[in-house]
């Protein structure tokens, strides 16, 4: 198998950064054009309800957790449809909210109570589509719907080894297509191989035709469900070395996006290896500093990157104190210079200084349930979003911390609302149970 070499993957990647900055009004993946929840685009409402500032809305065929991907007139997103028993992959309209087309990735809906396989947000280069679905299924389309490719990850590699249902995210980057999949490496619940050893691993694709060019395993030392991770693979171009940085395991890792080596590895945030601590949070960079997220309650970490090898203490620049700085779910935000942690549990929103580490502001929210959504920041404000779809918006930088607004999209029974707001081309998506809402000034 032939490698690109890295000063070509570089100009790759260099052109691949100016065509995404070209483009930066839309939102091609999880966490938009830069990978960091952030935007720079200008005009987006602060104020505006389920009455006032609405569009369009839209009934989707059902649940889902996948964040709505946006390019241009294009939305796509999955839902899970209970009637048909599939996963489907749709493009919707971002002018009328019209479904333009939907496909079912494969049968099945869901594994556990919690949770559907529609958990996974979609990722786009402009002309490509590809969708994942927590049972194995990926595939590509066209933005007119015809189906690329297709295959099964379970099928190929053996069922995922998790306690609940698998949702990470593809990604796109320097022409390779990755997906990872940090999980147990013994069978829980009867889920897992039996015929082999169960890995961990980064999967890089031919975005093409979906072969597979590299399996990269990712070793860990973690027990039972802390090896078990829902993060994205998150990539960084810092002082000119491209990387892809991965959570999960018990430890934080940045990878030759090429080859998939393992250029250094930081650990741990779990020193006394508790067996339930899986993680949910991607990384994120910003300003020289990638921040990991301890599970249930545990203080945030913030490594300098540009490292190599193991990385010892002085790779840690600072640790999260108190109640207020810290993340099970919710992936922090970089925006204008500064990271916002969303506190999903004491649902605190705190704005801290990258280097430091200093608080600049904590507020807290009134919300009346957990706060899964990742947040978002654009036009000068940070969007975040409840379970049960409350939405509150925040004033950001230095001064900020001002509730500018705070509707409910939700309904009564909503109890498991997790898509995160989405801002591109003038609009604001919003996601809920089982409807998609475009909010405009």
């Amino acid at each position: 198998m032939m490698l690109r070499h890295p000063l070509a993957l570089a100009v790759s990647l260099a052109t691949l950064a100016s065509t995404v900055a070209a483009k930066a009004d839309n939102w091609p993946n999880w966490r938009g054009p830069f990978f960091n929840g952030s935007s720079e685009e200008k005009g987006f409402p602060s104020v505006f309800s389920k009455t006032d500032g609405v569009a369009w809305k839209t009934e989707l065929p059902g649940e889902g957790a996948s964040t709505p991907i946006v390019w241009e007139d294009a939305v796509f997103l999955t839902s899970a449809d209970a009637t048909t028993d599939a996963i489907l992959a749709m493009r919707i309209s971002a002018k009328t909210g019209e479904i333009v087309w939907k496909d079912a990735l494969g049968k099945g809906v869901r594994i556990d109570e919690r949770s559907n396989y529609a958990g996974s947000s979609a990722v786009t280069d402009g002309k490509t589509v590809w969708f994942f679905s927590g049972n194995g299924d990926l595939a590509a389309y066209d933005f007119d719907g015809k189906r690329l490719w297709h295959r099964n990850i379970e099928e190929d590699y053996g069922d995922f080894a998790f306690q609940w249902t698998f949702s990470s995210s593809p990604q796109l980057y320097g022409g390779l297509l990755y997906l990872q999949v940090l999980q147990r490496d013994t069978p829980v619940n009867g889920r897992g191989r039996t015929d082999g050893p169960i890995d961990s691993f980064l999967l890089a694709m031919d975005p093409a035709t979906g072969e597979t060019k590299w399996k990269h395993v990712r070793p860990n030392e973690a027990v039972q469900e802390s090896k078990e991770a829902f993060s994205t693979p998150i990539p960084i171009l810092h002082e000119g070395r491209p990387e892809l940085v991965i959570s999960g395991g018990d430890c934080l890792t940045g990878h030759d996006p090429a080859t998939g080596k393992e250029l250094w590895r930081w650990g741990t945030y779990n020193p006394e290896q508790i067996g339930h601590w899986r993680l949910v949070p991607s990384p994120v960079y910003g300003a020289g500093t990638i921040l990991i997220c301890g599970p249930k309650g545990e203080p945030v970490y913030a490594i300098a990157a540009g490292g190599n090898g193991n990385l010892l203490g002085a790779a840690k620049r600072w640790v999260s104190e108190g109640k207020e700085a810290t993340s099970d779910v919710p992936t922090p935000l970089f925006y204008d210079g500064y990271f916002y942690i969303l506190n999903d549990r004491n649902k605190f929103l705190t704005c801290v200084h990258p280097v430091s580490g200093q608080i600049v502001w904590s507020k807290a929210i009134d919300a009346k349930t957990k706060l899964e959504a990742s947040p978002t920041g654009v036009d000068g404000k940070i969007y975040v979003m409840s379970h049960l779809g409350e939405i509150f918006v925040f004033s950001a930088g230095p001064e900020g911390g001002e509730v500018l607004n705070s509707a409910v999209f939700g309904e009564a029974q909503s109890v498991n609302i997790r898509a995160s707001i989405v801002p591109a081309n003038g609009t604001l998506y919003i996601r809920t149970d089982n409807l998609l809402y475009a909010v405009r000034k």
